[in-house]
């Protein structure tokens, strides 16, 4: 019997060689995000990692078929610097020149925050942060400076 997408667990988190600072995961994508797979990201995306990353997205480029998608989930990853940036920013030019779509679906505040930043969250699909709320104001109903009268006013004697 073969098993189905669904049905196949998830591999388990593959470490960089060279430094387990950063892991990866690669499962078949959920339904309806038009992606063929998820890659989950987690640790740390720097100058020391990111020839890994690179490694492991290619790989996983190369496994998406037919128009079907990447997505990335870097929610757990802890910290990224330009380096891994690049990274992502060379593997979006390789996809797109496979007509394979690349999306962050998911990224933690660090990540959010770079995308943010560097106006680079656009190139991946990935949806901007809110704006920060302004500080609270006064009640609407507290008092204020009376309005200014408006037109002329026709209680004042004229003339004199």
């Amino acid at each position: 019997m073969t098993a189905s997408p669904e049905s196949t667990p998830p591999a388990p988190p593959r470490r960089d060689a060279d430094d387990a600072r950063m892991w990866t995961r690669t499962a078949p994508a959920p339904d309806g995000t038009g992606a063929a797979i998820l890659v989950r990201l987690g640790g740390e995306i720097d100058l020391d990692t990111a020839d890994g990353l690179e490694t492991a997205l290619t790989a996983a480029l190369s496994g998406c078929h037919d128009g079907a998608g990447l997505l990335l989930d870097l929610s757990e990853v802890s910290f990224c610097d330009s380096t891994g940036l690049n990274t992502l920013l060379r593997l979006r030019l390789l996809a797109l020149g496979r007509h394979t779509p690349l999306t962050i679906g998911a990224a933690s505040d660090q990540v959010s925050r770079l995308l943010d930043v560097t106006g680079t969250g656009a190139l991946f699909a990935f949806p901007p942060r809110p704006a920060p709320r302004p500080p609270p104001t006064a009640p609407r109903d507290a008092p204020g400076p009376a309005p200014a009268p408006r037109g002329p006013r026709h209680d004042r004697p004229r003339g004199g």
